[in-house]
């Protein structure tokens, strides 16, 4: 089946105390998002990626694309107010039924395993979420109060999400609730269970400088 995946890409570089967008920060002289996108291109040869980015740094998504990849293989789309608008306007570059990940730009360290068993899940259940385990002790907030809560109960939550176009691009037509802090949330609001597969520990999300430090650890191992 057809295979596209949707990066979202939309992030700034507050949290790393930076002026330049987590997304082009280097890990061993390479942007984080270049790591993303080879990962992607070379987990399946016939996998295309629709890029998503803010407006303002469409160019530089350009220039990486420009000098590290087949840009027949990669289209550029800019993004919206939230997550939610930013991958809608990927997905309306989706004209054929395909299987569809969404990807965080910034998950910079997942491997072409993850995205395989990701993809092969979908195949089978019509979706794949990737989660790990949760290790912390958890607290439940109430209005004034708190209690514990068991935290096997509880899975933190991965991307590539990914989805049959039949099931995500119906689902995104729906109208934006504040709730929609990932793809999940959106197609369990219109009404479908998802199906969950095991992520991996080292698929880390690039927000702190410390995790640049962990990402160049992971990439010299």
């Amino acid at each position: 089946m057809k295979k596209v995946a949707v990066i979202v890409a939309g992030g700034s570089g507050t949290r790393m105390n930076n002026t330049t967008p987590k997304q082009f920060l280097l890990i061993k002289g390479k942007p984080v998002l270049y790591y993303t996108l080879k990962t992607f291109l070379d987990s399946y040869k016939d996998l295309e990626i629709i890029l998503v980015l803010p407006e303002e740094h469409i160019a530089a998504g350009q220039e990486i694309i420009d000098a590290f990849f087949d840009y027949k293989r990669i289209q550029i789309t800019a993004g919206g107010r939230t997550r939610f608008h930013s991958v809608q306007n990927g997905l309306a570059l989706i004209t054929d039924e395909c299987m569809v990940f969404v990807h965080d730009g910034v998950r910079c360290m997942l491997t072409k395993k993850l995205i395989k068993v990701c993809y092969e899940a979908a195949l089978e259940f019509g979706s794949a979420v990737p989660v790990t385990e949760c290790k912390d002790s958890i607290r439940l907030i109430k209005e004034d109060d708190n209690e514990a809560f068991d935290r096997n109960r509880v899975k933190l939550v991965q991307t590539p999400q990914t989805f049959h176009s039949k099931i995500l691009l119906p689902a995104f037509k729906i109208d934006y609730k504040d709730k929609f802090t990932d793809e999940a949330t959106v197609v369990e609001a219109f009404g479908l269970k998802v199906y969950l597969v095991e992520g991996e520990e080292d698929n880390i999300k690039i927000t702190r400088p410390i995790d640049l430090v962990i990402a160049e650890t992971l990439l010299a191992e």
